[in-house]
């Protein structure tokens, strides 16, 4: 087992790691950016050092200083967390280069799924479903406009190095295709300096689910079931549950065999999701892998009650999994509480958090880092927290997550704790009619 992690990460997904680490006795190392010296995840780690100016191209995603953190602290695993360097192919083979373990997939592994065509020949190989769509990048709009005419319109542009919604459109006629082409290739090439797009049948109605899976160095691959994450804002996610609404057994069955096969194609090492496009027949499409642990991986936790960051360490280390499938216990809804303000377009909304009381009780869970006195720096994500629950149905998760929102207080900065208070209450959401485009025509009072 290792004896000290590095978590090259910092806010909450940082301090998470470092929690299981302690009782795993493990010691943990944290990385800073000058922004974020009063952050917690500074204070609770067992050591810290400052890997640069507040730009995340200075600290966060400066993999020299953050290999000499690791260096200078003896640390023989590094943790990355989600987002920054999490999926980064190239940081991962640095720190196999210099005898740090990568907590995480292989390098190979980073990269077969990383690119978004890749990845699509991958699943069809493996024999798991994937959206009807062109073979490849696309190299003119010609040939655009060729492959839309046989597919049939809508169809949508994606970045084959994307994430995030940036360098998608979704065109819905022959006349919009070439300035959504122009507009993809470029916000692509400015996102992630890399302009290769593909078009695949824009699925209607789609719900956004995705399932957890585990993989060991020995070949064992699990599924733990699915997350629903189709409440989405420009393709954000700001709530997901386990197990979704929309789910039957049959379903959980197909889509949890499918995600397995999609591990298994890669030999996949590490935790890691099969995300899905589910249209409202039911039929499920193959859409990407996160090679990482995500942002909403607590309401897995929550319902099979299993610690993945745990997991994650002990394949790292080398330890086997039990190769069973894990199925919902319970029912688990999380809330994304961002520093935005919700009557005003979502916009980011950094500063000083003047006042802070957070909820408990039964089945309330809070994963943050903020605190009274706490400055939200403008540079990075702007996420508070998590707010989590679970019981016994959804409709209790829903209840107890609406009080529990109702008794979460945050003042100096605007939270999305408005919107998620109205979304508790809307008839839709609590009888679970939604997909991702639920929220367009969702009105904040």
């Amino acid at each position: 087992m290792f004896k000290k992690i590095l978590i090259a990460n910092r806010g909450e997904i940082a301090l998470r790691v470092i929690r299981t680490a302690r009782e795993m006795g493990i010691k943990t190392v944290a990385v800073y950016s000058t922004a974020d010296r009063d952050s917690l995840h500074v204070r609770f780690a067992d050591e810290a050092v400052c890997i640069g100016r507040p730009q995340s191209s200075e600290s966060y995603l400066n993999i020299a200083n953050i290999m000499s953190a690791a260096e200078i602290t003896n640390a023989d695993a590094i943790h990355p967390g989600y987002g920054f360097l999490a999926e980064n192919a190239k940081f991962a083979r640095i720190c196999n280069e210099h005898g740090i373990k990568f907590i995480g997939p292989t390098p190979e592994m980073i990269n077969s799924m990383g690119d978004k065509i890749t990845a699509k020949e991958t699943m069809i190989k493996a024999g798991v479903p994937v959206v009807p769509g062109g073979q490849g990048l696309l190299q003119s709009v010609d040939e655009a406009k060729g492959i839309a005419r046989d597919m049939g319109y809508p169809v949508i542009l994606k970045a084959t190095a994307g994430g995030g919604g940036k360098g998608m459109r979704i065109v819905w006629e022959e006349s919009e295709l070439e300035k959504a082409y122009d507009t993809a290739k470029a916000e692509a090439l400015a996102s992630f300096k890399n302009d290769g797009i593909y078009m695949e049948k824009f699925v209607e109605e789609p719900r956004h689910i995705e399932i957890q899976v585990a993989g060991d160095q020995f070949g064992n691959v699990c599924h733990l079931s699915e997350r629903d994450c189709s409440i989405q804002r420009r393709h954000q996610k700001l709530v997901e549950e386990s197990p979704s609404p929309f789910m039957t057994d049959e379903l959980r069955h197909k889509m949890g065999e499918a995600a397995k096969k999609a591990a298994s194609a890669i030999n996949y090492e590490s935790v890691g999701t099969i995300e899905f496009l589910v249209d409202k027949h039911r039929n499920f499409y193959f859409m990407e892998m996160n090679t990482r642990i995500q942002v909403e991986h607590c309401v897995t936790e929550e319902v099979i009650n299993y610690d993945l960051i745990k997991e994650q360490i002990l394949i790292a280390a080398g330890h086997r999994i039990s190769g069973k499938d894990y199925y919902p216990q319970m029912h688990s809804i999380e809330c994304r509480i961002n520093a935005e303000d919700p009557y005003n377009d979502f916009r980011p909304s950094p500063g000083k958090i003047t006042v802070v009381h957070q909820p408990g009780g039964h089945g309330v869970r809070v994963d943050s880092h903020v605190y009274a006195g706490y400055v939200i720096p403008p540079y990075y994500d702007s996420m508070i927290g998590k707010l989590i629950t679970v019981a016994q149905t959804r409709q209790e998760a829903i209840q107890t997550m609406y009080r529990a929102l109702s008794e979460y207080v945050i003042e100096g900065v605007k939270t999305t704790i408005p919107f998620h208070l109205q979304l508790m209450q809307d008839e839709r959401f609590r009888s679970g009619d939604f997909n991702t485009k639920f929220l367009e025509g969702f009105q904040l009072k």
